[in-house]
């Protein structure tokens, strides 16, 4: 049996935190909670930054309380809002924090968020002001200056390797932009980041249930880091963030 076909603890994952639930129209995934939690649990992963797709696709009150609803030590609940209604998100992100909600998801790429507009800085800065970690995706070029100096703590979804200077050059200067391995799947991705700003700019997110785990993780787990920043990146670094 060739060695990648056995898992090792290299590709144990504390926290991912790149996780869906629920519909979504144009995929022909499977979305249902129950399959979520099986695929995780098959995957090796521990625990899940999880949201709704609801409230991302159709109304953000109502993602937010399946959400909620479903949050256990497994499953950590990860809020949004729409950026197309940001007059009084204000009091949506205290009733979020409320809850005990640390991560706020801006799904900036299907509400039709392009790039900067007034409605995203002021819920950026809204988002900030609380301390919440954002969950930020699409292009980091298009995000990453609007986000830079406010000591935000933000996590880049998408971040292709193609664009990885443009991100290096960023986390050089801002100590709490990250980015996920995800997409990261050049030889030397994972590395580049580790030896340029350090191990404490990535963090793992699958993309479940619409990605495939396995490749991810023997990214990872054959990745030339240290042991010490490997387990950073599977986990530690999240759950610093999270408290």
């Amino acid at each position: 049996m060739p060695d990648w076909l056995t898992r090792t603890p290299e590709e144990q994952i504390e926290y991912d935190v790149d996780v869906l639930f629920g519909p979504w129209p144009s995929h022909p995934e499977d979305t249902d909670l129950d399959a979520v939690r099986n695929h995780l649990t098959s995957s090796g992963i521990q625990r899940a930054l999880a949201i709704s797709t609801r409230g991302a696709l159709f109304d953000a009150t109502t993602g937010n309380a399946e959400t909620l609803a479903v949050s256990s030590a497994e499953l950590i609940p990860v809020g949004t809002v729409d950026l197309r209604d940001a007059v009084g998100v204000g009091d949506r992100l205290d009733w979020l924090t409320a809850q005990g909600v640390r991560c706020l998801r801006l799904f900036t790429g299907v509400q039709g968020v392009v790039g900067s507009t007034p409605a995203y800085e002021h819920v950026v800065g809204e988002a900030v002001r609380r301390e919440m970690v954002i969950l930020q995706d699409g292009d980091p070029r298009k995000f990453g200056p609007v986000l830079a100096g406010r000591g935000a703590d933000v996590v880049f979804l998408d971040l292709h390797v193609y664009l990885l200077t443009d991100f290096l050059l960023m986390a050089r200067d801002e100590a709490g932009f990250r980015a996920t391995t995800r997409m990261l799947s050049s030889p030397d991705g994972i590395e580049r980041v580790v030896e340029t700003v350090g191990a404490r700019h990535l963090v793992f997110g699958s993309r479940t249930p619409f990605m495939d785990v396995s490749p991810q993780t023997l990214r990872l787990r054959y990745a030339g880091i240290s042991a010490e920043d490997r387990a950073l990146i599977a986990g530690g670094n999240m759950k610093e963030l999270l408290g």
